[in-house]
């Protein structure tokens, strides 16, 4: 029965298909007169014999590998089907596609810096993409000894020296060690060019890498939030008045307390001297800019002074006299 198998024609095509496959070989089996080759969208077909290329056949569809294959075949493209004899080749199905691959580190990165003697511990995670780019490539290193190859097989290359080269770039230029994340972009695109530089020996290309955040020490980070809200403030004076502020707008600080006596008192005398302020400007134009009416009387009197209508000594009524007409008394001022 299996030689009357082997006779006839067999389907080639990629049997065990999975999303997270790069690429799938399909050995050790003859091709027959007749068989049938078999590419789906997103994938290319690759012919090898004895190590060779012998043809890339990149376009979807059903194809007679006798009439539409072998003509095309470098070192095959004269071979003849007999009635018991057949083609072996190898059939390398090739995932075209760009994989995303989520990473992280599995233990914090110790970045060196003065201001911690045994180094800042940082985690940090993001995204790297790839795809395959060199067939010859990727079938001298991988393929010619694998029968296939997931992305798993990479993450686990990339992951491993990942942590080395986050150290690398963070230190690089003298990073902000607490503020990383404005750097993300710089320290992102000199890892993905190391990366690449790896993975290109295998026929890969890393197409891109992103670091979606880095994470401090809960202590680290605490601080961070606390120096980022004195910053924002000003200063510390400021600050403590915003706060107590927003404490008694919010309810907060209520009662006969010490709190509450100390809050109202600094709003009372903050208010106080907001008012003292508005006053003083606004009283300063007018005392710079007219004189008063007594100095304008004044001024305006023959005698330099004006006479009051009552004795400032006895009190008796003055009728415009220079002394007083009861006690003498001296009446300019």
């Amino acid at each position: 029965m299996v030689f009357f198998k082997n006779q006839f024609a067999n389907v080639v095509e990629w049997e065990e298909f999975r999303d997270d496959m790069i690429f799938w070989k399909w050995n050790n089996r003859e091709i027959k007169k007749g068989s049938k080759l078999i590419i789906r969208s997103g994938q290319d077909a690759i012919f090898v014999n004895n190590g060779k290329i012998e043809g890339v056949f990149e376009d979807e569809g059903d194809y007679s590998i006798d009439s539409e294959i072998i003509p095309f075949l470098s070192t095959l493209k004269g071979f003849k089907f007999g009635f018991n004899s057949g083609m072996r080749v190898e059939v390398l199905f090739v995932n075209t596609k760009e994989f995303t691959v989520k990473w992280g580190t599995q233990n914090p990165v110790l970045i060196p810096t003065p201001l911690l003697p045994g180094g800042m511990p940082i985690r940090a995670n993001g995204t790297f993409n790839f795809k395959v780019n060199d067939y010859v490539t990727l079938i001298d290193k991988i393929a010619g000894m694998k029968d296939s190859y997931l992305v798993e097989d990479v993450k686990i290359r990339i992951t491993s020296i990942l942590d080395q080269l986050l150290m690398k770039w963070i230190s690089r230029e003298g990073k902000d060690m607490f503020n990383l994340q404005a750097n993300a972009f710089d320290i992102a695109k000199g890892i993905r060019e190391d990366l690449d530089m790896q993975v290109l020996g295998n026929g890969m290309t890393i197409t891109g890498f992103n670091v979606m955040s880095f994470n401090y020490p809960q202590e680290i980070q605490n601080m961070i939030t606390k120096t980022a809200s004195h910053e924002m403030i000003g200063n510390l004076s400021k600050y403590q008045q915003v706060s107590m502020t927003d404490g008694i707008a919010s309810g907060n600080v209520k009662g006969g307390g010490a709190a509450s006596d100390m809050a109202g008192m600094m709003m009372g005398m903050n208010m106080a001297n907001e008012m003292m302020k508005n006053m003083n400007q606004n009283q300063k134009p007018a005392a710079e800019g007219q004189a008063t009416p007594a100095a304008s009387a004044a001024s305006s009197s023959p005698e330099g002074g004006k006479k009051p209508n009552f004795c400032p000594n006895c009190g008796a009524k003055n009728e415009g006299a220079n002394f007083c007409p009861q006690c003498g008394q001296k009446l300019n001022v």
